[in-house]
């Protein structure tokens, strides 16, 4: 057993950020120097950034059309509303998410439902059709939770059978995909994040995908354009908008042009990242994989995946060992997520506690987020940060159970 006092310090913020590339920088110092700084404009509004990035993203993942948002909570939102969600409408989710996802559900006017989450934290297939015949929902908002895509052969299969319209929260997989088809294009619309702490950085943001033109018109309406619209990038033609114009509200959701500007550029970074990022994942799954305490979810053939987290579940620990475990990890600088605590801290809290939503009781999903512990995996963690990594986490776990 090793002793507290044997432990590694680690030395790493998990917070931490590459710098935003010069040409971001640049740019966004060529907007506050203009002050035109508001999202649209009746003169000089050509080469708009958030159009352009708009433009860039829809051929990145290979949709016909893009909004950009403030938030990807904003972005999954108006792609309910723009569904036609309707006023306290069932709208199943996974329930293993995080808290912006039922948030965007009644946002939207709906009402959550949760699917349980099989040990290896993707959505049960199972649960669903019996969540969906229990609720008569027709929508689900499918999480890639953490990175972790469902099998999507088998989701596309289910909801098809199911009839349900399929809304990707793609947060934590933009750059991932499923047999080399990209995640977000499955569903009849994705939504992708660029918060801080995404796989792109513009500190907030949200782009919604689709190649639905009449969800992508209500889209562009309800994010803010007035009848500005023309401004956007990959939008839809002027007949399509004109469908919409008058019976669409505007929220006032879309991204600025200084969020643009700055992740635009990182765009052309997602491929290189994600190989620093799985190498790091790798490493870190092999090394906690070698304690029989620890359980590393199995990634299912097919899924290609951007591992900027890993996920593993600690078994036979009581909730005041697990408390412990976790405090002892964080004085030694590692500092890990867990979902089973009583109460929700800081980003982390799970499905009952959003009392706003009608109680549901998930045994075997509650079970799995009992042990369910979360690392984030900055770009600057070396493989000798992940060998101190686990170091700590295992020896911590040595410490409390001995």
């Amino acid at each position: 057993m090793i002793g507290a006092s044997d432990l590694p310090r680690v030395n790493l913020d998990f917070t931490e950020q590459p710098p935003i590339p010069e040409a971001g920088i640049r740019r966004a110092g060529e907007l506050m120097a203009s002050g035109r700084l508001f999202r649209y404009g009746e003169t000089g509004a050509a080469g708009s950034d958030v159009a352009g990035l708009e433009d860039d993203f829809a051929t990145l993942v290979g949709r016909r059309f893009c909004v950009a948002f403030n938030s990807c909570g904003a972005s999954l939102a108006a792609a309910l509303m723009a569904i036609g969600v309707e006023r306290d409408e069932p709208v199943l989710m996974n329930a293993f998410t995080l808290a912006p996802v039922p948030g965007a559900v009644v946002h939207a006017g709906g009402a959550p439902v949760f699917v349980g989450t099989t040990p290896d934290y993707r959505i049960d297939l199972d649960d669903l059709g019996s969540a969906a015949e229990r609720s008569g929902a027709r929508i689900l908002l499918l999480s890639h939770m953490r990175g972790h895509v469902a099998d999507m052969d088998r989701v596309g299969e289910a909801t098809g059978a199911l009839g349900l319209v399929v809304v990707e929260d793609c947060a934590h997989t933009m750059g991932a995909g499923w047999r080399g088809r990209p995640t977000g294009t499955f569903g009849t619309v994705g939504c992708f994040s660029t918060q801080t702490f995404k796989h792109a950085n513009s500190g907030e943001g949200g782009l919604l995908v689709t190649d639905d033109e009449d969800v992508a018109a209500r889209a562009v309406l309800l994010s803010g354009s007035y009848m500005l619209y023309a401004q956007h990038g990959a939008s839809p033609d002027e007949v399509v908008m004109e469908r919409h114009r008058l019976t669409t509200p505007n929220l006032s959701m879309r991204m600025s042009a200084l969020a643009a500007a700055v992740v635009r550029p990182q765009l052309g970074l997602l491929a290189e990242r994600a190989v620093v990022w799985n190498a790091r994942y790798d490493l870190l799954a092999d090394l906690l994989d070698a304690d029989p305490r620890i359980r590393i979810p199995i990634r299912p053939d097919g899924e290609e995946p951007v591992a900027s987290s890993i996920q593993f579940t600690v078994d036979g620990m009581d909730a005041g060992a697990m408390a412990s475990w976790v405090d002892l990890a964080t004085e030694h600088g590692v500092h890990i997520k867990w979902f089973g605590r009583d109460e929700p801290v800081g980003f982390t809290s799970r499905y009952d506690h959003w009392r706003y939503a009608d109680e549901q009781v998930l045994h075997t999903t509650s079970a799995v987020l009992a042990g369910l512990c979360d690392l984030r995996i900055p770009l600057s963690m070396t493989e000798d940060h992940c060998r101190d990594v686990v170091a700590v986490v295992r020896g911590a776990l040595d410490r409390v159970s001995g």
